[in-house]
């Protein structure tokens, strides 16, 4: 007999062969189920597909040639993948490849050379990096690196026309997006550390509606956290250039009548009505129009915003 170093007394030897094991035991790759798992379903295939897509045009970041397309699929794909952050944080070499999209346009800031086309490309490539300042697992990443600082040459430009307007529009959206979350303190400390302020003080004076609304949106958000009201309250100088910028921002929307800015307006008065010393000096320098029955039309159906502008006046009455 055969020695078989597996065969032990009681216990049968596993056969040597097919024919004596009847059939052999059939082993699935994760490919093979996962193709099993989709098969009859189209909405998976659908979605694997379109994830596969996802992942193809990354990598095509990567390439100078086939970049401007692919920042324009993904721009238009990020609110479709949930994960795309994640993806574009960790593959490597993504985020240079971004970076590099927006310092290529500096030379065209000043003197201001910026065409229609490059302003979306570049502005594309900011699309992407509002989706990874949008992520919770990426947000803070974000911020260590610092990288909101390259944008602040765009929202430092005064230029009206549209590519411009546009880029600093969507530049303040990044910004906006960190700001978004409730979990605000260490992005308000980081901001306030760059003077992100004066900055969207200018856009809330000289911007479009929107960039203004976006702008005001930045510097409510800092007011709400205790560490915003302190720092702009602490001096009279921070305190006037905020207070100025809102008086001016009231006499135009007496003729512009526009609802959205008005309810931010309001909304930051009433918080820096909540400091006192704020308060002392709000008694006297409150716009009119804030003070008589201006806006009472604009605001009819808006109770939240007529009762955010009665506690206003109340706390100046107190």
């Amino acid at each position: 007999m055969q020695y078989n170093p597996y065969q032990r007394a009681g216990v049968v030897a596993y056969p040597d062969s097919q024919n004596a094991a009847g059939s052999q035991l059939t082993i699935h790759t994760p490919d093979q189920s996962l193709a099993a798992m989709m098969e009859g379903s189209p909405a998976l295939t659908m979605a694997a597909h379109e994830e596969q897509k996802i992942y193809s045009l990354v990598i095509q970041l990567l390439d100078p040639g086939s970049r401007e397309s692919a920042l324009l699929e993904l721009s238009k794909k990020r609110e479709q993948f949930d994960e795309l952050a994640l993806v574009l944080w960790h593959s490597f070499g993504i985020m240079p490849a971004l970076l590099q999209e927006i310092v290529s346009v500096y030379p065209l800031l000043s003197p201001p050379n910026l065409t229609a086309h490059v302003s979306n490309r570049v502005c594309n490539a900011l699309a992407l990096l509002q989706c990874v300042a949008s992520h919770p697992d990426t947000r803070q990443l974000f911020l260590n690196a610092h990288i909101p600082l390259f944008l602040y040459p765009f929202l430092n430009t005064t230029s009206k026309t549209r590519p411009f307007e546009y880029l600093r529009l969507t530049s303040l959206g990044v910004i906006g997006a960190l700001v978004k979350q409730n979990d605000n303190n260490t992005v308000i400390h980081f901001l306030l550390s760059t003077e992100i302020i004066p900055l969207c003080l200018r856009i809330m004076e000289t911007g479009s509606e929107l960039s203004k609304t976006v702008a005001i949106f930045i510097v409510q958000k800092i007011l709400l956290d205790e560490t915003g009201l302190t720092y702009i309250c602490h001096t009279y100088e921070r305190f006037y250039a905020v207070g100025t910028v809102l008086s001016n921002m009231v006499n135009q929307l007496v003729e512009t009548q526009a609802v959205r800015l008005l309810k931010h307006v309001v909304r930051c008065y009433l918080r820096l009505s909540d400091n006192l010393r704020a308060r002392e000096a709000l008694r006297a320098c409150l716009p009119e129009p804030l003070r008589d029955n201006t806006f009472s039309a604009l605001l009819k159906g808006d109770m939240v915003t007529k009762r955010c502008l009665t506690t206003l006046l109340h706390n100046l009455t107190e």
